[in-house]
């Protein structure tokens, strides 16, 4: 069974943007055992988008449109789709009560015209009902294709997709069953990876893949399992699990169960009822943001502060300027100055701090580019690494903050 997704915008086209809607629709697709067969984006032009759409038509049984239902007229994906289908516009009552209660509660505006027409969908289409927007959703069908047209906003897409789409999906086609499992590592190379677990790879059944994801200092290790009987399919993940599982015991952090390392070190923390904070320099706040993307975070994270100059680590982490001007302010002795001051601030279990030089220059430091110092305070200790991140700065900061939350997660796990 094969999808077609469809992004309509100007703005991915130039760059203003970045489509991340696909990306959310592919993996939602995946879990239910449908492959996506292409992904298309193009621009808000009727002709443009009527070819994608007899294309998609061609090429897959279910066709997921995003983009385009907006109140402005350069907003032509309805009307478009109402032509495809040789189709026209009316009212739908209950979408319309939507946008009303939305004005009323959260609005409180004047409710115009150019809004109410959100309420006007194909008179072929299904209605699905979008709980955090004016704009519907809309499911259709066209010669045993299943035409599914969303709003470009990605939280309402992404409610729509979970709580109509894919339940409707699973109702609509017979979906195989599929089994994902995440093996989240650190510290290892793709290519030394893969050269460790040669044997276990080639001895996979047929029905289970192995694929590796790497990315900046860590690489996930992702066995997918594909077949219509769900407990062999079960029983299969569970056995090659535990045949994986030794072989990378000393670089495994846990498993990634859809959730990044950040998330499983919230979980760790919530279930331990343990706190941390963070310090940071070169990372400029990068760890703390990634931290308090999670739902819940405030259970577990008192704070962080952004220590960019020298001024804010002597007069806010109180950072002795003795240390700084004797080790300087990329060294082992103002890491773990930061981090043991701003657990003691925040009155933490743990704290994280970094320090180093990101780029392009190296400011007030003997230490080259890349280099930063990571470290780790918890009630009893307090210690860092040094580590040389490359050149890029991009890649300075995403690596630094991946090792940081490497080293925690491997603190927490010593409990």
């Amino acid at each position: 069974m094969q999808a077609e997704i469809i992004t309509i915008g100007d703005e991915i086209l130039i760059g203003q943007i970045v489509d991340t809607n696909s990306a959310f629709i592919a993996k939602q697709l995946n879990k239910i055992g449908v492959s996506v067969y292409q992904i298309t984006s193009v621009q808000d032009d009727r002709d443009h988008i009527l070819k994608a759409l007899s294309q998609a038509e061609s090429n897959a049984d279910i066709v997921i449109v995003t983009g385009g239902l907006g109140p402005t007229k350069d907003d032509i994906t309805k009307t478009t789709i109402a032509n495809y289908f040789e189709d026209v516009l009316v009212e739908d009552e209950s979408v319309r009560k939507n946008i009303e209660y939305i004005w009323k509660v959260y609005v409180n505006k004047p409710l115009k015209q150019v809004n109410l027409d959100q309420a006007l969908v194909p008179s072929k289409a299904l209605v699905l009902m979008n709980k955090f927007g004016s704009a519907p959703g809309m499911w259709l069908e066209k010669n045993n294709t299943v035409f599914i047209s969303l709003p470009g906003v990605p939280y309402e897409m992404k409610a729509l997709i979970d709580d109509e789409v894919i339940p409707k999906l699973r109702t609509r086609f017979n979906c195989p069953y599929i089994l994902h499992k995440t093996f989240l590592t650190h510290g290892m190379g793709e290519s030394s990876l893969a050269e460790r677990i040669e044997s276990f790879e080639d001895e996979l059944p047929h029905f289970i893949k192995l694929a590796y994801l790497p990315s900046l200092g860590r690489v996930r290790l992702r066995l997918s399992a594909k077949g219509t009987d769900k407990s062999i399919i079960e029983a299969e993940m569970q056995k090659q699990t535990e045949r994986l599982l030794p072989q990378i015991e000393d670089i495994f952090v846990g498993f990634e169960e859809e959730l990044s390392i950040e998330a499983i070190i919230g979980a760790q923390l919530t279930k331990l009822n343990k706190t941390v904070a963070t310090a940071e320099s070169c990372t400029g706040g990068t760890i703390a943001k990634r931290i308090t993307a999670n739902a819940g975070a405030s259970k577990y994270f008192k704070g962080s502060i952004v220590s960019y100059t020298r001024d804010v680590k002597v007069n806010v982490l109180n950072v002795s300027e003795d240390i700084i001007d004797t080790y300087s302010v990329v060294s082992a002795e103002v890491a773990e100055a930061m981090a043991k001051n701003v657990r003691e601030m925040f009155q933490t279990d743990y704290a994280i701090s970094t320090t180093g030089n990101a780029g392009p220059t190296t400011d007030d430091t003997s230490e080259d580019v890349g280099i930063v110092y990571i470290a780790i305070a918890t009630k009893k200790k307090v210690y860092s690494d040094r580590f040389s991140f490359g050149n890029h700065r991009v890649k300075v900061i995403t690596k630094a903050a991946n090792k940081a939350f490497e080293m925690l997660e491997k603190e927490i796990l010593k409990k």
